[in-house]
């Protein structure tokens, strides 16, 4: 990849990555193949590191791009963003003194954006007293900030998607199993017949719309005859992971500082799925499979009986020091755009609330079910991602209820892409990123046809005497 990519100002953390590593500006500059006089550039802002040098980088100190771009400061500014948009605050702030706050001030821009969603939780719950379902935008605002999710996703943020030390135990469980040899549904069944527990696949009216039931007094697992065999495997594992990892979970929860009790199950169901995958997709052997297959994940998903969904989402947990895999993000939404569960172990800015932008290719995806689509995105800071999108069909499907499609998203830093086999034959440099937004509410990207409301903190603009390809236009947009 040519040196036109991204580049970023990454002086601070690149000066206090030498100093961490009690390297000379000399010394680091030597191991990246470049002069101690650009280090020192580097280190004062005053040249900017580019694609090729991040990945420099990343090789010879065992480090991912997005630690020198770090997602929390990236995911700060979308939220502190958000909380400036308000009218409530009349702030009319661009993106450089955003930047400037952060770097300067973080801790404090944290402080702003909690403070801002405990006036925002305020402001919802008297608006909704009288009818709570009065208004879907609230109800999704209201939803996206319940306490419990998003206790527990920051929590996961904060590790970059990654738990170590249940990675390990499910790849020792995994060995002690050997998966790799065995028939994989066979072999989770014998182990839990071990247990005392024996499996059984029910009719789906039996189930009562369940798609798992522990009866833990007749020592039975139960799973729905609707559930696809990756799924059934999956559901075994999970069971596995309460029963033999228990302490691990435990001891994971409480070093978490979660309190909520709705925040503790939550991370109790989430340490137990993370075990379940890890155990199916052993660490060491996954990672290999992906190098060797460039990160296809259809092909993943064959090499491991997984789901595709399944594959993608633990493509975001491959962050073991010394043996990191590329730091994807993870995004699965529904026709209407609503975002059911997300992941990241980049950098990628997610929303706190509304939905996607519909330029992104993930909604595309509905229009060719079950084919991967890829796109070239940008932000409006800038920052470029190698996005790839398909849709996966939920568990079940009849005649009388069709399963439900949804569409999943997967993507990562435009640094990587040319590590992936959905990039082949694609000249990155060529090709013009699409832009979007975090979404409408939050995006000022002027004239934009897709656009489906004004930005929070724009003023619209009526001219009766013309229209345009936007529905809305807003002061300040030329």
């Amino acid at each position: 990849m040519s040196d036109r990519g991204e580049k970023l100002l990454i002086g601070p953390r690149l000066k206090a990555l030498r100093v961490s590593l009690g390297l000379t500006q000399a010394e680091m500059a030597g191991r990246l193949g470049v002069s101690a006089s650009y280090v020192t550039l580097m280190e004062g802002n005053q040249r900017p590191a580019s694609a090729k040098l991040l990945m420099r980088l990343a090789e010879a100190f065992d480090i991912n791009v997005s630690e020198l771009a770090p997602e929390t400061d990236a995911q700060l500014a979308a939220d502190l963003t958000a909380a400036l948009k308000d009218p409530a605050l009349e702030a009319d702030v661009g993106r450089v003194e955003i930047e400037q706050a952060l770097s300067a001030a973080p801790n404090v821009a944290a402080a702003l954006v909690r403070l801002h969603d405990r006036y925002r939780q305020l402001v919802l719950a008297r608006q909704t007293d009288a009818n709570p379902l009065a208004d879907r935008d609230k109800v999704e605002v209201l939803e996206e900030g319940s306490r419990a999710v998003q206790a527990v996703r920051a929590w996961l943020f904060e590790r970059r998607n990654h738990v170590d030390a249940l990675d390990r135990a499910a790849e020792a469980t995994a060995e002690e199993m050997q998966l790799h040899r065995s028939e994989p549904h066979v072999a989770l069944t014998e182990r839990l017949r071990a247990h005392g527990i024996r499996v059984r696949i029910l009719p789906s009216e039996v189930m009562a719309g369940r798609l798992r039931q522990h009866v833990a007094h007749r020592s039975e697992l139960r799973l729905s005859e609707l559930l696809a065999q990756p799924s059934r495997r999956f559901q075994m594992a999970v069971l596995l992971a309460r029963l033999e990892r228990g302490q691990e979970i435990a001891d994971e929860i409480a070093a978490s500082g979660l309190s909520d009790p709705s925040a503790l199950a939550l991370a109790r169901v989430t340490l137990a799925n993370y075990f379940a995958a890890a155990l199916l997709m052993p660490y060491g052997r996954f990672l290999a499979a992906c190098e060797a297959a460039r990160y296809d994940v259809e092909l993943l998903g064959h090499r491991f009986g997984t789901s595709y969904e399944q594959v993608a989402h633990r493509l975001t947990t491959l962050q073991r020091e010394g043996a990191r895999g590329i730091p994807f993000f993870f995004v699965r939404v529904d026709q209407a755009g609503n975002i059911s569960k997300r992941f990241s172990a980049g950098r990628f800015p997610f929303s706190s609330f509304g939905g996607t932008c519909p330029l992104w290719n993930i909604h595309a995806a509905f229009e060719a079910p079950d084919r991967v689509q890829t796109q070239l995105i940008s932000m409006p800071d800038g920052a470029r991602y190698f996005s790839i999108a398909r849709t996966v069909t939920r568990h079940g499907g009849t005649l009388g209820a069709p399963a439900t499609r949804l569409a999943i998203g997967l993507g990562c830093d435009v640094a990587y892409a040319p590590r992936l086999a959905h990039a082949e034959g694609l000249d990155l440099d060529r090709i013009t990123p699409t832009g979007i937004g975090i979404n409408c509410y939050l995006c000022e990207r002027p004239n934009c046809a897709s656009r489906a409301h004004a930005p929070v903190n724009r003023r619209l603009e009526i001219d009766e005497s013309e229209r345009g390809l936007a529905i809305y236009r807003f002061e300040g947009e030329r």
